[in-house]
């Protein structure tokens, strides 16, 4: 059960953090003090430093309620990240009563307790240069030769490996469906829930072996815990990965394979393949441990699963705002569904998916998700169109209804194109998702051809919606610009009077409607393809 402050407290709450906001609160009287909040933390920004103080919190795994617990594990923290970053973590500091309100200056009662550290520019954590197309496979790879030569170095015991157990590890995901189960603010629907928890259950029970292999082989040591980008800073030709969990020892002693697929986890929700592949490339040849391949989706599941959890919990906290809840609501729904997707990729085979459907009929919402969903190459047709026509793809080229750039042989030539790419993907193992409108029975053939050839199934998703949506779409596109598309609403019509429906004989036929939410399109597809 996830306990906040009771309301009378708020107020009360509110002091203390205004309070320290204020410059003369702090030693080094900075110039303006920032706050940042997490589900877990106030971090308040002083010039050159940060403090941390833990929220007065209690999430059942983690338990700030007391002055004592929170005293007790700011000390962990300090003691642990100093394996990773020993220049970073100053101490552990009082937060004093003063006549102004909490300070961490002067010699008044003792009111908390916060971790001082030397500030990380944010400009440099890795979250904010992904963002920025900045980092690259270089950066990754050092990254992961740290982390592997932490794993090597971090400590290991009898009772570390006991965490290996399977029946600790399926304590630990008990809890979370639990905490998910009785939340309603967790967005995932309850048969998703189920279809996670028969999977994970099956998993842990047929490859005991597995399990028993990583205990015997030592993998099973004192890690960080938390390993993701928002915890990973590149500053000054250094890298420093730091704030580890401190606050459970059971989420801290685990796999080195459940170490590294927190970060593997969180580049594929930034939909950064090639980096996910650069680290696990780099790690598996520092380490030498390729039995952890064996692990690694596993433990990316509940990795994803956890985060998802994490992020339901912020939209209880009523010290941020209704505009961060739901982007915590929306961060908590990604995250269930890479989940879901991962667990899909296990049962999928090497699968051809082709959208089809007139223009605003949704099919390039449902590719992209499909695609963050299971990790497949997409290939929209009308970015393929103008790539081959040397143009940018968010060009708007408005010509006439099958002319120019959209002429017969204009599309006869993109079509050809995507065939190509369809054929690279799956001939090198991996689904891909074309995605076109592939509005004519000859425009599909050949891709079912190609599937038949090789040998792995062709899914047809029929998209459609109501006209009005389906209008308001391609009104909305118009309006705002910079879309890769060139569909319009003087276009629909005629596309709709020279679409053929596909059948049975080009493969599987999946009807999907668009109208629901983005991040509920793909269960359906899942629910038809396991049948």
């Amino acid at each position: 059960m996830v306990k906040f402050l009771p309301k009378r407290d708020f107020p009360m709450q509110r002091q203390f953090i205004r309070s320290l906001l204020k410059s003369d609160a702090y030693p080094e009287a900075p110039g303006s003090v920032e706050l940042i909040q997490t589900h877990v933390s106030w971090i308040f920004l002083a010039g050159d430093t940060a403090y941390k103080i833990k929220k007065p919190v209690d999430f059942g795994f983690l338990n700030f309620s007391t002055i004592d617990r929170r005293r007790f594990y700011c000390h962990e923290e300090v003691r642990l990240n100093s394996r990773l970053c020993p220049d970073i973590y100053l101490g552990v500091v009082e937060v004093r009563e003063s006549p102004g309100g909490a300070s961490f200056v002067g010699d008044g009662p003792v009111m908390d307790y916060a971790v001082k550290m030397r500030r990380l520019p944010a400009e440099r954590m890795l979250d904010r240069l992904l963002e920025r197309g900045e980092v690259t496979a270089t950066d990754m790879r050092a990254t992961a030769r740290i982390i592997a030569g932490f794993h090597h170095a971090a400590a290991t015991s009898p009772l570390i490996s006991e965490y290996g157990q399977r029946d600790r590890i399926m304590a630990n995901w008990q809890e979370n469906f639990a905490q998910c189960a009785a939340s309603p603010q967790t967005p995932l629907p309850a048969r998703e829930l189920e279809a996670i928890r028969e999977w994970v259950t099956s998993f842990i029970e047929k490859k005991a072996g597995i399990f028993d292999k990583r205990i015997a082989g030592g993998f099973v040591r004192e890690c960080d815990g938390d390993i993701h980008l928002e915890n990973i800073c590149l500053d000054g030709g250094r890298i420093y990965i730091f704030d580890c969990i401190e606050f459970n020892e059971r989420f801290r002693y685990c796999d080195t394979a459940a170490d590294v697929a927190f970060l593997l986890m969180d580049l594929d929700y930034h939909r950064r393949h090639d980096l996910a592949e650069a680290v696990l490339d780099e790690y598996l040849a520092v380490s030498g441990d390729a039995g952890m391949c064996e692990m690694i989706d596993f433990y990316k599941i509940y990795r994803a699963f956890v985060r998802g959890k994490v992020e339901s919990f912020r939209q209880n906290d009523a010290g941020i705002d209704h505009k961060e809840r739901e982007h915590a609501r929306m961060r908590a729904a990604g995250y269930f569904r890479l989940a879901r997707g991962y667990l899909e990729r296990q049962r999928l085979k090497t699968t051809l998916f082709i959208t089809c459907g007139p223009t605003g009929s949704g099919k390039s919402t449902l590719a992209e998700q499909l695609s963050f969903e299971l990790g497949a190459a997409t290939y929209n047709s009308d970015r393929v169109r103008k790539q081959m026509a040397g143009l940018p793809p968010d060009t708007a080229v408005r010509v006439p209804f099958a002319t120019g750039l959209y002429s017969a042989e204009a599309n006869k030539a993109t079509y050809a194109e995507l065939l190509r790419l369809a054929e690279g993907e799956l001939s090198a193992g991996r689904s891909v998702i074309i995605d076109a409108c592939f509005i004519g029975r000859e425009q599909r053939t050949p891709f079912s051809q190609l599937a038949a050839r090789l040998g792995v199934p062709c899914v047809v998703l029929h998209c459609f919606c109501p006209d009005p949506e389906q209008r308001r779409r391609l009104a909305e596109r118009e309006s705002t610009g910079g879309s890769v598309s060139d569909g319009r609403l003087e276009i629909l019509e005629l596309q709709r009077n020279s679409f053929q429906p596909p059948d049975g004989s080009e493969g599987i036929v999946l009807n999907i409607s668009t109208a629901a939410p983005p991040d509920t399109l793909t269960s359906p597809i899942y629910e038809r393809l396991a049948q």
